[in-house]
Parts: structure tokens; C-alpha cells; sequence
């Protein structure tokens, strides 16, 4: 009896409508950021309290340093010097031993030259100091994020030349991570084909809507080709900060650029003047004037494009 009501409760349970399966429901993608969205976004993200003011050899350091691999992974970029983009070198603080690591990508240029230009920008700053964080938006979370929206740029509409990206370490205190990466014999033939040097540094601030240029008192043939930079810049773009004369800062050594000065090797560095937040910290993202770094960035993009297509009339005038 037990199994004949069994066998009618399944018999009522086969006929009875069955409920429709429903597929699972739509999950809308984020848009992806536009150049400029990403620009703003990998500067607030490099100077995040979670990065520890990005000291050389830091935890904070460490992570800033995954996030820009993250990214050039996500650009597309291949290593410039062997199968790593990692290039650590060793520096002495006292009496400890640390560890700095220099990233570098290429671009490789579609002319069939073996000249290279170099686009750098340090990602250090000074850490935590007495419980306060040092985020460094400006001071030089602002030159990265111009660096990797030009290689994302580049990677899309590639150079003439090859174009080598040096985010270096150890910049705070000495320049150590653009000395070691000059005087490291493995760089030697990358920089045996180095044209100019271009280095971003503090590029994010100014309350007089200036971005300075400077390299044209060691190199006179760079300045006609600033000039016409500035007339389609969209800030103000002025040179100096490269004499030696006492009414104006020297920047000649003042960032990485300084290790290709010590060889004579030409450059261009791009900064703004000491702002009230310079190494303090109050250089936070949300300090950062965003339209002046938009245009800023921009005006950097558009040098270093400018630099690229003419690097063989440089290439003579530099003797190289």
C-alpha cells in the first residue's frame, strides 16, 4: 500500500509544472578608466596611506613596487633587460644593508634605428617619520603615473625609436637607484644607445600653472626644440633651474637625471618648484590641483613624443 502511494505522489510531482530555470543574472562590467581616469587613479592608489610613504627597502616600498608591475603587465610592457623587469642592487643606511629595486620596460620603435630614448621617474619617497606618512603624491607618485600613461600611449601608437621606461628606486638620498643602474655593466649596451634622458620628477603642483624644463644651459640645441614644445604646451612651460648662478636652485643633480649629468649624457627634467607641501605630509592626492596634472602630463606626453621623432638630428648635435 506504502509503495502504491509513493509511486502516485511521484506521478503527481512528474506532472506538476515544473519552475523555469532562470539564468543567473547579468553582472555589468565597470567601464574601463579613461587615460586620464587611470593617470588620477595610479596616483591616488601610489600614495595611499597602505603604501608607508614607499621607503627603499620597505613593506610599503615593496607593495608600491607590485602595483607598478601590475600595471606594466597591464600595458603590455616587455622587460627592457633580460627576462625580468626587476633589477635590484644593494645600498647601505647606517649600519644596515637594503635592497632597492629599478624597474624596466620598452616600447620598441618601429624605425629600424638603434638609438633609445630613456623616460624615467623614481617611486620612492621618505616613509613614515615620527607616526606621520609621507605619501608623496607629487614627490613622485605624479611622475610614475605620467611615466606608465605615456608607455600605455606608446604601447598603443609605438615610437620611432625604443623607448626604455626606468621607474627607479632610492632616488630620496642620493640618486642611488639611477647610480647603480648606470654603473651596472648589464645596462651598459641600453645605455651605449641612449640619446637623451627624460626625467619626471615632481610634475603635479604649481599654483602659477608652470612646469619647468631644465638641461638646455648643458645642452644649447635642446632649447629651440623646447621652445616649440612650450608653444603647444598646455601650461606654461619655462626653462632654467640648469645654471649655476646664485638667483636660481641648480636642479642639474637634484633627481635621477644627475646620474646621466656625471657622464655627460644629455637630458631633460621636468619639475615644478618647491610647493608648501614639498616633503611634508600634507602631499596627499587630494592636494594635487587635478586639471593643472592633467595638463601637465599631457605636456610631458607631448615632449616626449617630440624628443622621439626627432632623436636623429639630437643623436648628431649631442655627438652621439
Amino acid at each position: 500500500m506504502r509503495a502504491l502511494l509513493m509511486s502516485a505522489i511521484a506521478a503527481l510531482v512528474a506532472c506538476a509544472p515544473q519552475p523555469a530555470i532562470l539564468p543567473p543574472p547579468m553582472v555589468a562590467m565597470p567601464a574601463p578608466l579613461t587615460s586620464e581616469q587611470q593617470l588620477l587613479e595610479d596616483v591616488r592608489i601610489l600614495s595611499a596611506d597602505d603604501m608607508e610613504g614607499r621607503l627603499v627597502g620597505s613593506p610599503g616600498g615593496a607593495r608600491a613596487r607590485a602595483y607598478i608591475l601590475g600595471r606594466l603587465n597591464q600595458i603590455g610592457l616587455a622587460p627592457a633587460l633580460g627576462p625580468s623587469r626587476e633589477h635590484p642592487f644593494e645600498i647601505k643606511r647606517q649600519a644596515d644593508t637594503l635592497t632597492g629595486v629599478n624597474l624596466l620596460a620598452m616600447v620598441p620603435g618601429t624605425g629600424g634605428s638603434s638609438r633609445a630614448l630613456v623616460v624615467m621617474a623614481h617611486y620612492d619617497h621618505v616613509g613614515v617619520r615620527n607616526g606621520e606618512i609621507f605619501n608623496g603624491a607629487d614627490d613622485n607618485a605624479s611622475g610614475v603615473a605620467a611615466l606608465l600613461q605615456i608607455a600605455a600611449s606608446m604601447k598603443a601608437r609605438p615610437p620611432l625609436h625604443d623607448v626604455i621606461f626606468a621607474i627607479v628606486d632610492a632616488e630620496e638620498g642620493g640618486l642611488r637607484g639611477a647610480r647603480a643602474m648606470v654603473a651596472d655593466p648589464a645596462f651598459k649596451p641600453l645605455l651605449d644607445r641612449t640619446v637623451l634622458a627624460v626625467n619626471f620628477d615632481m610634475i603635479s603642483r604649481s599654483d602659477k600653472n608652470e612646469l619647468y624644463a631644465a638641461g638646455a644651459c648643458h645642452f644649447p640645441w635642446l632649447k629651440p626644440r623646447l621652445d616649440a614644445i612650450a608653444a603647444d604646451a598646455r601650461v606654461t612651460l619655462k626653462q632654467g633651474h640648469d645654471s649655476p648662478l646664485p638667483r636660481e636652485q641648480d636642479w642639474s643633480t637634484q633627481s635621477d637625471h644627475g646620474a646621466f649629468h656625471q657622464l655627460k649624457r644629455p637630458w631633460v627634467y621636468f619639475g615644478v618648484e618647491d610647493h608648501a607641501d614639498y616633503h611634508r605630509p600634507t602631499d596627499d592626492f587630494g592636494a594635487i590641483p587635478q586639471d593643472f596634472f592633467l595638463r601637465s602630463a599631457a605636456t610631458v606626453e607631448l615632449a616626449t613624443r617630440a624628443f622621439d621623432r626627432d632623436l636623429e638630428a639630437i643623436a648628431q648635435e649631442a655627438g652621439r
